[in-house]
């Protein structure tokens, strides 16, 4: 898009637009003006024997119409963003209009989130009004990936348990994961692990510590291998929440389970990432939002229902 704007593209564009109006004046002096091509005013042509087209000239009122529509789209293209990157005389953008809209959201939801700016989530999650607000944050931002049950899909991970890869599932990490996002990255492990026959025990193996259904002979032959995973999952599996690295014990798998599912993980890895989401939100909507996604994890809800 900036390519369009820093280029002679905007130029063609303006020409292309003023070019059009000049062309419906133009065809509007050539259509008004009277041509008598028979002795009758007709144009000679004549249907169903009696029904002669006649050459009479357009009628002023149309005329006039016509000319106005020309002036309005004059007066607008130069008020108004129209002519390639030329912005207008008022100044008017989309972007513009959006954020004059969010202030005006904000200054009247100021008095109402002003009430919760001292609570922390744990004392926000037990209010209604607050958790009511926060749901609306959460479907119109965060449902788009999560789910509106905030259950998320594969590849996008469930906030209504209580698996938390990066950190301990506290209001200050969730807070922190909204506004800044996070990257998680499973490189490929295929060739520190051996062989491919290494690599389906490793699968079978990393399937046993969940209790998911896999091979125990190709498990038994996975263990030893499974070394070249413990550096970040931990030599029991458990995963390590400091380096993002899941639990692999509590069969909650995020890129589909199986094991298909686990050996195109340790053969070609995976990258997700979480963008960052601050500038959507003020502080005290953030603060809303914090406070409904910790409230969704909890076992028994804090707020009333």
């Amino acid at each position: 898009m900036s390519d369009f704007f820093n280029s002679g593209w905007s130029l063609y564009v303006a020409g292309i637009t003023i070019a059009g109006l000049i062309f419906c004046l133009v065809l509007l002096v050539i259509a008004s003006k009277r041509q008598v091509m028979a002795n009758d005013n007709s144009t000679g042509h004549i249907w169903d024997e009696d029904l002669k087209e006649m050459n009479n000239p357009l009628p002023r009122w149309w005329m006039g119409l016509f000319v106005l529509t020309v002036i309005f789209a004059a007066i607008y293209l130069a008020m108004y963003p129209g002519l390639g990157s030329n912005e207008g005389t008022l100044k008017w953008s989309a972007t513009g209009q959006w954020q004059t809209e969010q202030a005006k959201a904000a200054e009247t939801m100021a008095p109402v989130y002003a009430a919760f700016k001292e609570l922390p989530a744990q004392e926000l999650a037990k209010n209604p009004q607050a958790m009511a607000i926060g749901e609306r944050l959460f479907v119109n931002n965060c449902a788009q990936c999560h789910g509106a049950d905030a259950r998320g899909s594969k590849g996008f991970p469930n906030l209504a348990d209580t698996d938390w890869m990066g950190g301990d599932g506290s209001p200050e990490y969730i807070q922190k994961t909204i506004a800044e996002g996070r990257t998680g990255v499973m490189p490929p492990m295929a060739a520190a692990v051996g062989t491919a026959e290494d690599v389906r025990a490793v699968a079978n193996y990393v399937l046993s510590l969940s209790g998911s259904p896999h091979n125990s002979v190709a498990a038994q032959l996975g263990k030893p291998k499974f070394a070249a995973c413990a550096a970040c999952h931990g030599a029991e599996g458990k995963g390590t929440p400091a380096l993002g690295a899941p639990n692999l014990t509590d069969k909650i798998w995020l890129h589909g389970w199986g094991e298909d599912a686990v050996l195109a993980m340790v053969n070609g890895g995976k990258q997700n990432v979480m963008p960052a989401q601050g500038a959507r939100f003020t502080p005290e909507q953030l603060k809303v939002l914090t406070a409904y996604v910790w409230n969704l994890s909890q076992s028994t809800k804090v707020a009333a229902q």
